[in-house]
């Protein structure tokens, strides 16, 4: 290991194990979400393959990993859905449970945590920000 690859700070995407990690964080969450009932409608009549390959390189961006990810914006994709700020949340407490049933740390949870706060205004149905 040479001196500038010890100072480089590694990625929440290689501390947490890199693609293999993240590709089963989605599956687990996503094993989640269809068993909730108040969510698993959104997905009747989505691509299930296709839906877990866009999460998996959105996940591994927002955890500093390769930005691979062309798929629509957060606001394209989800605005039609009319999402209530309920259901959002229950996203987000399905994410932060699979991450922290995976073992990652509280460092990475928090800043997961963060970038569903951003992200809500671009999800949650128009005019509904009783959450925020």
């Amino acid at each position: 290991m040479t001196v500038t690859e010890e100072a480089a700070p590694k990625s929440h995407y290689d501390r947490i194990g890199g693609a293999s990690s993240v590709k089963a964080a989605v599956e687990l969450f996503y094993d989640k979400v269809l068993a909730d009932p108040a969510l698993a409608g959104y997905f009747v009549e989505v691509e299930m393959v296709g839906q877990r390959r866009h999460l998996t390189l959105m996940l591994t961006t927002v955890l500093g990993g390769p930005n691979e990810y062309t798929g629509r914006g957060l606001a394209e994709a989800h605005q039609p859905l009319d999402i209530p700020v309920e259901h959002y949340a229950k996203v987000g407490e399905h994410l932060l449970a699979t991450l922290t049933e995976l073992g990652v740390p509280a460092d990475i949870l928090a800043d997961v945590q963060t970038v569903l706060g951003q992200v809500q205004d671009q999800v949650v149905a128009s005019g509904d920000r009783s959450g925020a």
